[in-house]
């Protein structure tokens, strides 16, 4: 039986549609179990990845046979099984995370997770802050002040307003030609900025609740879609929190860019940058070199706390 290669475009978890590199689209399903290197995951398979299949059955039908290796990956522990994880998509060029200011909010330590859990795989990452038309001239300072704290430490920061089609081009102009993630939490406008960016979509978009101040969710599966200039964008539900996976305490804060400026030149080699004398990190903290919050989100990774706030 003839193999084929292709990529993974949508993940039901049961089954999965996967484009081929000669363009047709097949339903496929996993036969059997697929061991994963080390790797305790609810989803063997995520979307971006690239797999063999042969076609069975009926037209348009196939089992994937193997599961090439990934490039990178974005992966959060997993809220319906413990010490499982779920990879949110691979073979990614770059992330975009969209949060809110305001309805709903979202917490820097959520970013800065998101941030951390790219960074530990080389995945570059863009900030969109959305909603800019609900903010007031206070909420507009803050939206500067992070603006030029993440531009700081090397992440691109856009302020936009899909609702007003504000900073939508330079979005589209940043998607162009690569394989890209769009996250966040629900509520934040992700579906709202997908049709500004492939109108023939048309996903549904949710309502943020007034009494819970959270977004509900409209994307039930990952899916990957394509556009006109080359962009392949995933689209993912929408994320509630994001447990660190696969990283000991000692390597988050190289994963920090502003810490890892820092690297070596602690006085101990396994320096946690908590209390540890001669430490260079906590020295560039205190001389305002690293933020309170970037130093707060790391504390908070170190004891793995909730990041929900």
């Amino acid at each position: 039986m003839e193999q084929m290669r292709g990529r993974v475009i949508r993940s039901t978890g049961s089954w999965y549609e996967v484009k081929t590199e000669s363009g047709e689209v097949f339903k496929a399903r996993l036969r059997g179990k697929f061991k994963q290197d080390k790797l305790k995951v609810n989803n063997p398979i995520a979307v971006g990845d690239w797999v063999t299949l042969e076609q069975e059955g009926e037209e348009g039908s196939a089992v994937i046979k193997t599961i090439e290796p990934r490039t990178n990956y974005i992966i959060r522990k997993s809220t319906r099984k413990s010490n499982f994880s779920h990879i949110i998509a691979s073979n990614l060029d770059q992330a975009l995370l969209v949060a809110t200011l305001a309805f709903p909010r979202t917490s820097l330590g959520f970013i800065d997770r998101f941030l951390v859990s790219a960074e530990s795989f080389r995945i570059p990452c863009i900030l969109v802050i959305n909603k800019s038309d609900l903010l007031d001239q206070e909420g507009l300072e803050i939206a500067a002040q992070l603006k030029e704290l993440y531009e700081s430490i090397g992440y691109r920061t856009l302020l936009i307003s899909v609702l007003e089609e504000q900073g939508l081009d330079e979005i589209k102009a940043a998607l162009k030609g690569k394989t890209s993630l769009i996250s966040g939490h629900s509520g934040v406008g992700k579906s709202s900025l997908l049709n500004a960016l492939v109108p023939e979509l048309g996903l549904r978009i949710g309502e943020v609740s007034t009494f819970a101040n959270k977004g509900t969710h409209t994307t039930t599966f990952a899916e990957m879609f394509e556009t006109e200039n080359n962009a392949r964008i995933i689209d993912t539900p929408g994320i509630k929190e994001l447990g660190l996976v696969e990283m000991e305490q000692d390597e988050i804060s190289d994963y920090f860019p502003e810490m890892r400026a820092f690297l070596g030149q602690c006085k101990f080699n396994n320096c946690l940058h908590v209390n540890e004398p001669g430490c260079a990190v906590l020295e560039a903290f205190v001389n305002g070199e690293i933020a309170d919050s970037r130093y707060t989100s790391y504390l908070s990774m170190l004891e793995d706390s909730d990041n929900r706030r």
